[in-house]
């Protein structure tokens, strides 16, 4: 029970860190963890390390509940032996990941480890390639979350990577493939721990976390939040969740929220809280390409997820990243029946030498795959502008868009008035006696023709123009509709999405 003893604990709680057992008892509700493998110890003949055994061998592993609900949870131990993995440190977390398949329940790992016990050798790598299959083949199927609470570095790292949700801790953890000393050899760059993987460089530079907490507490305690979002596997619906928010409220502010002028940026978060359950929103990767906001908030009890533009960074343009952060979590939701609601207000891609070359037509790609395979219900909710080819990404009826609103002040165009009637009208203009008067008389024209959302209406694209205090109420109408939805794909082995 005291792992590597009293002393090893004590210098782990000396770096602000729990111990692994009390993040289990932190994680699951009291009295619930049941220990599987408790008197595991390491097969190891060499280097001296037959006289140095420790039961369980780094790691604790066993079952629990969170809010009455069963998961499965590895702790790895970083008093012995630093957490590293052994052969029988594997075996245990991939026997409670077997468990977790065949009963349908999450797995939740909570990673602070030295990496590979170098002592062992080839045995250990194998040990984390037994891992890693499992990680693949778990894969939309269960949810896996990992907490990185401590160092993960090497191969350790691409576990966390396969899974679902990444939570860090502030100053205290970190991921990165190669550590700071090989970077300096290799590379001559000086970085230091915290610089090259730590949670605000994942969280906002590289986008491999989702989540970073401020301590151990609180990341724990954001992982319990999380998996009230989510069903324990792919054939289950979400845990509906009693609400006194009245499905029917309608608010007025909505009508105020979106600016007149369609350049002017706001807020798309302060609108979800405004139509979501309670005003509770768990934005997820929140540091990361904020020109797209993604997360997870109740409707009328019902879990969804949302994905919206956020005017008030780089204009809510779709660019590389945020078409990455967006196409993974709606490919998530769809996984685990997980209704998709799309708050649109879309100038169009990012332009620039730095896009084409980085592959905005592969990543944004991404995003339409994502929306175009997705089964669940899907609302969208059109609230300003739909340009170009990202009016049909972004859930449009064409890519299976179940119900598609639009606010009145939407506009709906190939381009923007602006450069469509330059393009369009540009000799008329230039030989214009007044060329500014003809310029706006044609803008009003083409608003009018074009941009207008009654035009889609009446093709059919957009079900109903709604006035903005009522969009809460008819989304949620719209997902009580859809809550026996029945949709497929064509059979086969899988897609071959734009990676």
């Amino acid at each position: 029970m005291l792992g590597g003893g009293q002393k090893r604990i004590d210098a782990q709680h000396a770096k602000g860190k729990l111990t692994a057992r009390e993040r289990i008892d932190l994680l699951l509700d009291e009295g619930t963890f049941e220990e599987l493998d408790a008197f595991v110890t390491h097969r190891s003949t060499d280097f001296g390390l037959e006289n140095q055994k420790y039961m369980g061998d780094g790691v604790v592993t066993g079952y629990g509940k969170i809010d009455g609900r069963l998961v499965f949870v590895f702790s790895q131990d970083f008093t012995v032996f630093g957490g590293s993995l052994s052969e029988t440190h594997a075996e245990k977390i991939c026997k409670i990941m077997d468990l977790a398949m065949k009963n349908g329940a999450p797995v939740i790992g909570l990673n602070d480890s030295g990496g590979a016990r170098i002592q062992e050798g080839v045995v250990s790598l194998g040990a984390y390639a037994d891992i890693f299959l499992r990680n693949v083949l778990a894969s939309g199927v269960v949810p896996q979350i990992s907490a990185i609470l401590g160092p993960c570095a090497g191969g350790a790292v691409y576990s966390p990577a396969m899974t679902d949700f990444i939570a860090m801790v502030q100053d205290t953890s970190y991921m990165f493939v190669t550590g700071p000393n090989v970077v300096k050899a290799v590379t001559h760059e000086e970085v230091d721990f915290e610089s090259l993987g730590g949670a605000a460089t994942h969280n906002s530079v590289s986008g491999v976390a989702h989540f970073a907490a401020k301590d151990e507490v609180q990341c724990l305690a954001l992982l319990r939040e999380l998996i009230s979002f989510m069903p324990s596997n792919n054939v289950e619906d979400p845990p509906f969740v009693p609400t006194n928010d009245p499905s029917t409220r309608r608010d007025e502010i909505l009508n105020t929220i979106v600016p007149d002028s369609p350049n002017k940026p706001y807020d798309m978060r302060d609108l979800i809280r405004h139509v979501v359950d309670d005003g509770k929103f768990l934005e997820v990767q929140e540091f990361y390409a904020q020109n797209i906001v993604i997360g997870f908030a109740h409707m009328g009890g019902r879990s969804v997820g949302i994905v919206a533009q956020n005017p008030a960074v780089l204009a809510g343009v779709l660019d590389i990243n945020s078409a990455d952060k967006g196409s993974r979590f709606v490919r998530f939701c769809d996984c685990f029946n997980i209704p998709i609601v799309t708050l649109v207000d879309v100038p169009g891609f990012l332009p620039g030498v730095g896009q084409e070359y980085g592959g905005i037509i592969r990543h944004g790609a991404k995003l339409l795959y994502a929306y175009c395979e997705a089964t669940v219900p899907k609302v969208t909710v059109i609230v300003r502008k739909a340009y170009g080819g990202a009016y049909d990404v972004m859930s449009s009826k064409h890519v299976r868009g179940d119900i598609n609103y639009a606010w009145p002040s939407a506009e709906i165009a190939v381009m923007g008035v602006d450069g469509a009637v330059n393009i369009i009208f540009k000799d008329q203009i230039e030989k214009s006696e007044n060329p500014d008067k003809t310029r706006k008389q044609l803008e009003a024209e083409y608003t009018e023709k074009f941009a207008s959302p009654y035009v889609a209406a009446g093709r059919g694209y957009i079900d109903d123009i709604i006035e903005p205090k009522d969009t809460r109420f008819k989304i949620i109408t719209a997902l009580e509709m859809l809550k026996n939805k029945r949709d497929t794909n064509p059979p086969k082995k899988h897609g071959n999405i734009p990676l």
